[in-house]
């Protein structure tokens, strides 16, 4: 039997059906109208047609007056009304159910794929439903921002499909993160994300974390690891900008790789710091600015709201203190990592 015919026939049956068991009927129609894949508009236009078509075969009596006649109308409308809810209610409640049934599969799958804990031989077999090659190389993004939604989720993964096509993208709402694997070869995904996160949250509101390409299963995890470190180091550091790279933060897995050593660093360094009147906040955000404004006074001065006068008296008092300039050229590469470090350990307490 053709969508059609199944169609035209049961909401015809279910027009004539009992009135005890035709809530439920219509209830059943639309849910079996969701597994079939048709859409909701053919299922209103096939309970819409039923109605019509009984009306149509409806005798009007001799006797009959157009109150009567308008009675009965009004009387089969009412009543198509309800089963209509009933079965777009079905339909609805079913999609939502195949959804979470599909999200489930797919974090699962997402979470096996990214941990490499699943039998490699069924991971293949399933990661082939999604268009992913274990053999090739990928790329994971992670965009971080709070309010997340399964709902925010599946917009950006279909909008990332329709950009870049089915099987190259893959995305799921993980920890709290979204989650996006993508081929290798693919260019401008961190960028069109960007650009679907601030349509849908807004200026500021987020991040996005970007590891490198990798081959091989054991890639994309390493590819994650990267994207998460990324932005774990971008909110110890307050970094804002929008898109990061773990390309152009390499430095900071480096500087951590050796805990003892950095915090050595940081404590001979800027441990005296810690003596001066109001502790080593001031100074440490003094510094901060002004690497990150290339060492410009100015900048630096207009940034904290502060004098120029004001910001070279800090500076000359940090050198007091610790013995570093970071206007000495042979001083300022040890004063700029000791104040990366402070910031990667969280010192001082």
């Amino acid at each position: 039997m053709s969508d059609d015919a199944w169609l035209t026939a049961n909401c015809h049956n279910l027009l004539s059906a009992p009135a005890s068991v035709r809530h439920q009927a219509a209830v059943d129609l639309g849910a079996r109208a969701a597994d079939e894949g048709l859409r909701l508009g053919a299922l209103v236009a096939g309970l819409l047609d039923a109605t019509t078509a009984q009306w149509s075969a409806t005798g009007v009596e001799s006797g009959d007056t157009a109150i009567v006649v308008h009675s009965h109308a009004e009387a089969l409308l009412a009543s198509t009304r309800v089963l209509l809810t009933a079965a777009v209610d079905g339909y609805t409640r079913q999609n939502r159910v195949e959804l979470d049934r599909h999200d489930t599969e797919r974090a699962v799958f997402v979470n096996d794929l990214l941990t490499g804990r699943a039998d490699p031989g069924a991971l293949a077999e399933r990661a082939h439903r999604y268009g992913i090659r274990l053999s090739a190389t990928h790329t994971v993004v992670i965009a971080r921002a709070a309010g997340l939604t399964p709902g925010i989720t599946h917009r950006i993964d279909a909008a990332l499909a329709s950009r870049f096509g089915e099987g190259n993208t893959l995305t799921t709402l993980r920890d709290g993160d979204v989650v996006c694997i993508s081929a290798g070869g693919l260019r401008g995904i961190a960028a069109e994300l960007a650009h679907l996160l601030r349509a849908e949250l807004g200026t500021g509101n987020w991040q996005v974390g970007v590891g490198r390409t990798q081959p091989g299963l054991h890639g994309l995890a390493t590819s994650l690891d990267e994207a998460r470190h990324t932005l774990d180091y971008a909110a110890r550091l307050g970094f804002t900008t929008p898109v990061l790279n773990a390309a152009d933060l390499l430095v900071f897995p480096v500087l951590l790789r050796d805990r003892d050593a950095i915090t050595d660093l940081v404590t001979t360094v800027l441990g005296p710091l810690t003596t001066a009147r109001g502790g080593a906040a001031p100074y440490l955000e003094t510094l901060t600015v002004l690497f990150d404004n290339q060492g410009n006074h100015t900048a630096t001065a207009r940034q904290m709201h502060l004098s120029v006068r004001a910001i070279t008296y800090r500076l000359d008092r940090i050198r007091d203190l610790t013995g570093y300039h970071p206007g000495e050229p042979t001083q300022r590469f040890t004063l700029q990592t000791a104040v990366l470090g402070a910031r990667l350990l969280g010192w001082p307490p």
